[in-house]
């Protein structure tokens, strides 16, 4: 089977799980309750909830709660994404091939249908934590822990303020700025994606460590590749805009490095995760079939052309 097969597998499995979790679109809260739910189902890659239950079986776990943090972890993405196409931030009218959601509903619908997916992924994970039994109350609390603080103010928050700051002052955004950004901003919930399925597996420390490793240097990878495609890329085959950095005057890991090294650099972080990856093998067959996935799934980021 190949990858983007498997791929295409996995992120139905995600988006099952997902659409548990939505809310009904019904009383006087409806339109936001749509505004939500069609942010979530325009599409994507489901990358992040795909990430989590792949480290979740690596390490054992036994899909325990698995569901409700997959859910948890693309609504927080999908927030990031209709705030960060807002007219205050990036005003972009398209995500995904379709209209972004302030261009579908309202500016003002969209603040509230990111607000409101942001909360909606913590109480569902808070209701997790309160139903489940002793013995895995402190894996789903340790996701939680591990959610706020990748997607908050020292993680995805931080690295998007830094961001906006660099764009609406017109200041300088330097080589080390922009790895800050990268790192915070698209690396974070990578990372939190890997830790979270070996915490939810009760992992040490020291593997759910080393996931945020890996998952560090694959966000990174992930956003060069963003880069990349931004001046390569085919519009339709991507579904937004390309030549918006340049258009925009944004500062970009190309910018700074070039095509070729850029290309370069994605491979050789994606080469030095699969290494990392390598350090959690197993004996145990399920184990090495996802260790198999990961490898053949950090590789096809590496070279995707949307």
């Amino acid at each position: 089977m190949e990858i983007r097969e498997k791929i295409g597998i996995r992120a139905k499995e995600a988006e099952r799980e997902i659409e548990r979790f939505l809310p009904k679109e019904e009383g006087y809260a409806g339109t936001l309750y749509r505004a939500m739910n069609y942010s979530v189902r325009a599409g994507g890659k489901r990358l992040r909830p795909i990430l989590m239950a792949s480290c979740h079986r690596l390490l054992g776990g036994d899909g325990e709660h698995l569901g409700a943090a997959m859910a948890a972890i693309e609504m927080i993405h999908t927030y990031s994404l209709v705030h960060d196409d807002l007219p205050a931030m990036d005003t972009d009218l398209l995500r995904r091939g379709k209209p972004t959601t302030h261009a579908a509903y309202g500016e003002a619908m969209a603040i509230l249908a990111g607000d409101g997916l942001l909360n909606h992924a913590f109480t569902i994970l808070g209701r997790e934590l309160l139903s489940c039994d002793p013995s895995s109350m402190k894996n789903v609390a340790r996701v939680i822990a591990i959610l706020s603080e990748k997607a908050g103010i020292d993680g995805m928050i931080g690295g998007q303020t830094v961001d906006v700051e660099s764009e609406k002052t017109g200041s300088t955004i330097t080589k080390e700025k922009l790895d800050y950004i990268y790192e915070k901003k698209t690396g974070c919930l990578l990372e939190a994606a890997m830790m979270c399925g070996g915490a939810l597996a009760g992992a040490g420390e020291e593997k759910i460590q080393l996931l945020g490793r890996i998952g560090e240097k694959i966000g990174l990878a992930f956003q060069i590749q963003d880069d990349i495609l931004d001046v390569v890329g085919n519009q339709e085959i991507l579904g937004k805009p390309i030549g918006s950095d340049e258009k925009n005057q944004k500062a970009t890991y190309v910018t700074y490095e070039g095509l070729e090294k850029a290309a370069s650099d994605v491979l050789c972080l994606t080469q030095e995760a699969g290494e990392l990856l390598q350090q959690l093998d197993s004996e145990d067959p399920k184990s090495r079939e996802e260790a198999v996935f990961l490898q053949e799934l950090f590789s096809y980021l590496t070279r995707r052309d949307h």
